[in-house]
């Protein structure tokens, strides 16, 4: 049994192989939405984001243009099939070429430039390598010539329209900073008060501490829903009614119960002899609270603090329930549902670019923390 404390487990790798999973599964669809984001509607519809660096076929058409002439029962134009104005703007979007030619937008046929096409009216079309063209048809041509349709690889092209068009919106700077008034206090405020509670639950002995104790633990599954209406009442009756006020009260009332539980089992884990030296010293509730428990407890805070902003800045239910209507209180979620997607619901250009913009600050701020992150979440888990 000799060094068997030392031994690493024969399922590393199995473990390694757990964490590279999980971190495809979260970065695929991000960056996936990054690259969406970069593309027009045009592109998304023609093809998935995993090949946004491919050349895309597209048809263009032009028309088979000159003197028809008459050989037998057929009617005869030769010529360069793309010396027309328009053919040289459809050659213009088509780089780096030609790719083949056919006879409908829809479904182009698959012949080679220098091979022969069937043509839709009966008759045939023969492309030369050299761009000149021979169209035999049953009858004559009328004026506006034969139409032909090509297909052109279109070389990718990403665009930052989709951001010009969601950060140009108006008002969307306002958004922005409702949001952060919003979520900043929202998230200070809970861990203030939350901080102060888990201290007297984890520290301090008074009557009904366990009876509040079950009392928070109920509190985590009660559904936010069910408390929105009856809340918003409360707040018309007190007149603070759909104000940053309100929806401050609001996100405090329903992230307390998280920040208690989760601070509560951190502080009940710190070491007691810390806390009873500082008591023996003379020290005070408040003073073991502020000068030992608090910095102690500083990665149970930054954890909540990462939970409540990321819910808080992507909220969009409590949002529309708790601000008013106005453009001059949306946050940026209602910002975004309202006035961008409501108009542009099948746009998935502006959809994937607005949703990258949401989380860009919550990104941000998580990177900043995550080193706090899992330990917050360990909290009481080992004595």
């Amino acid at each position: 049994m000799s060094g068997i404390a030392g031994r690493r487990s024969g399922l590393t790798w199995a473990v390694n192989l757990t964490v590279l999973a999980l971190v495809i599964l979260w970065l695929v669809p991000t960056v996936g939405l990054l690259i969406s984001s970069f593309r027009d509607r045009d592109q998304i519809g023609e093809t998935g984001w995993w090949l946004a660096a491919l050349p895309v076929e597209q048809a263009y058409r032009t028309r088979a243009e000159g003197e028809a002439r008459q050989e037998g029962d057929l009617w005869v134009i030769e010529g360069s099939l793309f010396d027309t104005a328009e053919a040289q703007s459809a050659l213009g979007e088509a780089r780096p070429g030609i790719a083949r030619f056919g006879t409908s937008a829809r479904e182009p046929g698959a012949q080679d430039a220098g091979t022969e096409a069937a043509l839709r009216d009966g008759g045939t079309l023969r492309v030369e390598p050299d761009g000149q063209y021979r169209v035999t048809t049953p009858e004559e041509p009328d004026d506006r010539g034969q139409r032909i349709y090509f297909v052109a690889a279109t070389a990718p092209a990403l665009t930052l329209d989709n951001y010009r068009t969601v950060l140009g919106a108006a008002g969307m700077g306002r958004a922005f900073m409702n949001t952060l008034t919003v979520t900043i206090p929202a998230t200070v405020i809970p861990i203030v008060i939350a901080a102060f509670a888990a201290f007297a639950l984890a520290w301090m002995r008074f009557p009904g501490r366990g009876l509040l104790i079950a009392a928070v633990v109920g509190l985590l599954v009660v559904p936010l829903q069910l408390a929105l209406v009856p809340l918003l009442n409360l707040h018309n009756r007190i007149g603070i009614g759909q104000s940053f006020v309100g929806i401050w009260l609001a996100h405090t009332g329903f992230g307390l119960p998280l920040a208690i539980y989760l601070l509560r089992n951190y502080m009940a884990g710190l070491p007691r002899d810390i806390i009873e030296s500082a008591r023996v010293d003379g020290a005070s509730d408040f003073q073991i609270f502020r000068r030992i428990v608090l910095p102690l407890s500083f990665p149970a805070l930054a954890a909540f603090g990462i939970f409540q902003f990321l819910w808080t800045w992507n909220d969009l239910l409590v949002a529309k329930v708790f601000l008013p209507s106005s453009g001059d209180a949306q946050v940026m979620t209602v910002k975004i549902a309202d006035d961008l997607l409501g108009s542009r619901g099948g746009d998935w250009g502006i959809l994937a670019t607005a949703a990258f913009v949401s989380i860009a600050v919550p990104l941000v701020v998580f990177f900043t923390m995550q080193r706090f992150f899992v330990r917050g979440l360990l909290a009481g888990s080992v004595k």
